[in-house]
């Protein structure tokens, strides 16, 4: 099946809430709400939230919270998990938190869902998850999907609120085991291109033949994550991705103890070793130059990852550069007026 991607694409957002090198939590969520109204102003689809414990960089970890906080400051834009980390949580605390945002904003909650823990095996450990608990992943989102639903898949046990909420449900990977699942359960499929972009076009491959249509879905939909920078000269681009890409080495590098005293010399040294371009080609797929140049590349991209939307995550460090990429990329993408 091809895709369906046109001249004027399905275009959405990643946010992680960054705090900003010296910033604060209260700031990133600040900055949050501002990139979800620019993104409901200039024509997004959605903008999605993604859980992660103990990074001293991203201030989604209580991802419903967040959702909730920025819907009530937003008033038409899907909003959602991209994603909750279902092996973290039980499928009834998770379908009563959605279904409380769904009751509150009707027609604007996605939830995608990932297996993977969002953390490390310490933090994993600190939040009392199971090493285990992963193997259950299949089982646990039908289980969600009826709590959401109107059928329980657990006797005597109804979610209040969930039930008849009909969340939608996306499964969020990077690996042919979320793929062929999402194929299996008739889900949207949406692939962490973005950071992790080795198997993308044999999990959209596998996913797309092996798609059997369900009460949420009639065809297979493809969601791909991209990296963007889009600004007024390619080189004040540049700049902006490099600095961004700096900060998300020296987060990587730290992990939680925060962002350690190295120069961007030493950090461009470190990307030279097979460790560091190993971390660069995290961010193998970005569009980064001026608009129509963002645009071309979205293009291409989106017809080579055969994917119905992107998702795309600005990768500036100052929001008012998050912002004017957003706005330049519906500009040239969407045709919004701007």
């Amino acid at each position: 099946m091809t895709s369906t991607f046109s001249a004027e694409p399905r275009l959405s957002i990643l946010d992680l809430a960054p705090i900003a090198p010296g910033g604060t939590v209260a700031q990133a969520f600040e900055n949050s709400v501002a990139l979800a109204r620019a993104a409901e102003k200039y024509g997004y689809e959605r903008v999605w939230y993604a859980e992660h414990h103990n990074m001293a960089r991203i201030a989604s970890s209580a991802t419903s919270l967040l959702i909730g906080h920025i819907a009530g400051q937003t008033s038409t834009i899907r909003l959602g998990a991209g994603g909750i980390m279902l092996p973290n949580h039980a499928p009834l605390t998770i379908a009563e938190q959605f279904g409380t945002l769904a009751s509150l904003y009707p027609g604007r909650i996605d939830l995608g869902l990932g297996r993977a823990p969002g953390s490390d095996q310490v933090t994993m450990r600190a939040m009392r998850r199971d090493p285990m608990s992963a193997e259950s992943f299949p089982q646990d989102v039908l289980e969600l999907q009826g709590y959401l639903g109107e059928e329980s898949r657990v006797a005597g046990v109804r979610a209040t609120p969930g039930a008849g909420t009909y969340v939608p449900l996306y499964i969020l990977g990077s690996s042919m085991f979320g793929a062929r699942l999402a194929a299996a359960y008739g889900l949207p499929y949406a692939f962490a291109s973005h950071f992790s972009p080795g198997l993308l076009h044999q999990a959209v491959a596998a996913y797309r033949a092996e798609f059997r249509p369900s009460a949420q879905l009639a065809e297979p939909y493809v969601i791909a994550g991209v990296n963007v920078v889009a600004a007024a000269s390619t080189e004040s681009a540049r700049q902006q991705f490099e600095t961004t890409r700096r900060t998300i080495v020296r987060g990587l590098i730290t992990r939680s103890t925060g962002p350690a005293d190295y120069s961007d010399e030493e950090i461009d040294e470190f990307l030279t070793t097979p460790n560091g371009r190993q971390l660069a080609s995290m961010l193998t797929y970005a569009a980064v130059g001026t608009p129509d140049e963002v645009a071309a590349y979205l293009t291409a991209f989106a017809e080579e990852a055969r994917a119905d939307e992107l998702i795309l995550a600005h990768q500036s460090t100052l929001i008012e550069d998050r912002v004017e990429s957003v706005r330049l990329t519906a500009g040239a993408v969407l045709g919004a007026r701007v």
